[in-house]
């Protein structure tokens, strides 16, 4: 196809889909794309270039990026777009599929070849050669809330797992150094993260193969030492890798948020054997008593599968009595979808479909009923909360089921687990306040009375000690503009 023609400034629409992970990627192609002249927009509309970050995690994130692929393509001939162009996970596990499915999509970009992102739009015509080169830590904000950021700290996964595509899509472990990953953050509390959320297929696996000493003990000391980010949470880590020294500094260091996103994914030990799961149930029970006891209050988030290969109704109920056990605050539950390539592909999916819908719905409800019993158990304490929105600054408009403001508790973990109703709506996006949590609403949102105002954004983020770091501003600067859109969080 000839290319079309030069757009000198083209505006860059961008649809991130799946995990928190794809976030930062897709932040850092919008980086890259604007030192070449682009702009993005929040108008699909308007653009120039459509970018869609797709997702291949389980069947109801591929149909998602289909779908988001063809609404796309539509824009050519709705809108004023002259290229769609396909990035991610999904394309690396599925080009030839996606190039003869949908011939409306101008390129496919995997997660193994994104330097041909610029270079397939420059061809084009679409972008101008660039005025300088981009600080690979350098991140043009892609959501709605700039003081809520993730720091992907490694790539890939080693861990092997039966059900999982992800080493297929995203290749063998690598963890970036802890200097890069310093740099990064410090550029994030820039451009004003108020909550640092630290991400990677297994977090507990950083480090080991770098083979210099720095694990995720040692990285957790740096940011602490070398940002001034007041919420620093850690999602997704295998219990297995869970040291005594991330315990330590969790329990010690205020700014590291007394919460942890532990995957178990079953509580049978035969269920965990043939998922080629690194933990057994006795190991998962002692795990989570070893956390609770250097962390009384920690809460503690975990996925499960329900119709794996092999599943049996004893099964069931063994993964149901550690749930009951356990007493996690939050599970997610999810029915397995078989993956082509995977080692459980060659297990056959031999539970009937409607057999997983209703073991979802059961282990559902008991999860429900248990964090009930967790969160009625949190009331009447002191909490802090992060503002994440309030209705009455900056334009905002209240709705009925927010009629103030909104936070979270250090127990709630952005996008995933619920919301705090305040009984203030003055606060600026980012404050840190300590409230009286009175009440659970619908089972998994809360209500709170804000007793005091610990810790506002400062007008200076990130300028601690003196300290001044360059960053690519591009149009209006870094400012809460909604650039992107998202939707799902598939693959946490």
């Amino acid at each position: 196809m000839a290319p079309h023609q030069s757009t000198p400034q083209p505006r860059i629409g961008v649809i991130s889909l799946g995990c928190d992970k794809n976030t930062v990627d897709t932040e850092r192609y919008l980086a890259e794309l604007a030192a070449h002249g682009a702009h993005p927009t929040a108008d699909l509309a308007d653009a120039d270039v459509i970018l869609v970050n797709t997702c291949g995690f389980i069947d109801a994130a591929k149909r998602e990026s289909i779908d988001a692929l063809i609404a796309a393509a539509r824009l050519k001939i709705d809108g004023r777009c002259q290229a769609v162009v396909a990035v991610g996970c999904m394309v690396e596990r599925h080009r030839a599929e996606l190039e003869a499915a949908i011939p409306e999509v101008d390129a496919f970009v995997g997660t193994s070849d994104t330097d041909r992102l610029v270079s397939t739009l420059m061809a084009r015509g679409l972008l101008a050669p660039a005025p300088a080169l981009v600080h690979p830590g350098v991140r043009i904000f892609a959501g709605d809330r700039p003081h809520v950021r993730y720091l992907k700290v490694s790539e890939g996964c080693d861990h092997g797992c039966a059900f999982c595509a992800i080493p297929l899509m995203r290749g063998r472990h690598r963890s970036f150094g802890v200097a890069e990953l310093i740099r990064e953050a410090q550029l994030l509390e820039l451009q004003g993260a108020r909550e640092l959320n630290l991400v990677a297929q297994d977090l507990a696996h950083y480090g080991r193969d770098r083979r210099d000493g720095a694990g995720l003990a040692e990285l957790l000391d740096a940011l602490v030492a070398e940002t001034s980010v007041p919420w620093i949470r850690l999602l997704y880590l295998y219990s297995a890798g869970l040291t005594d020294g991330v315990l330590d500094r969790l329990a010690r260091e205020p700014r590291l948020l007394h919460y942890l996103d532990i995957p178990i994914q079953h509580g049978s030990d035969a269920v965990l054997r043939r998922m080629r799961r690194p933990e057994r149930a006795a190991g998962i029970r002692s795990t989570v008593a070893r956390v609770r006891d250097a962390i009384p209050d920690v809460a503690i988030r975990t996925t499960c599968i329900v119709g794996f290969p092999g599943e049996t109704e004893a099964d069931v109920e063994r993964l149901l009595e550690l749930l009951e056990e356990v007493q996690f605050e939050r599970v997610g539950v999810f029915a397995y979808s078989a993956q082509e390539g995977t080692h459980a592909w060659a297990l056959g999916d031999d539970v009937p479909e409607e057999v997983k819908a209703e073991r979802l719905e059961r282990a559902t409800e008991r999860v429900r009923l248990i964090t009930a019993e967790r969160y009625e158990q949190r009331l009447g304490r002191p909490s802090h909360a992060l503002v994440d929105r309030a209705p009455g600054l900056a334009g905002e408009q209240a709705s009925p089921a927010d009629p103030v403001g909104c936070a979270r508790l250090t127990w709630q973990a952005d996008d995933i687990d619920g919301l705090t109703h305040l009984d203030r709506s003055d606060l600026a996006p980012g404050t840190i306040v300590e409230v009286d949590v009175d009440d659970v609403v619908d089972d998994y949102d809360f209500r709170a009375r804000v007793r005091r105002v610990v810790d506002v954004p400062s007008a200076a983020a990130g300028t601690r000690a003196g300290r001044a770091l360059p960053v690519a501003a591009g149009p209006g600067g870094f400012a809460p503009t909604r650039w992107a859109e998202r939707a799902g969080s598939y693959g946490r």
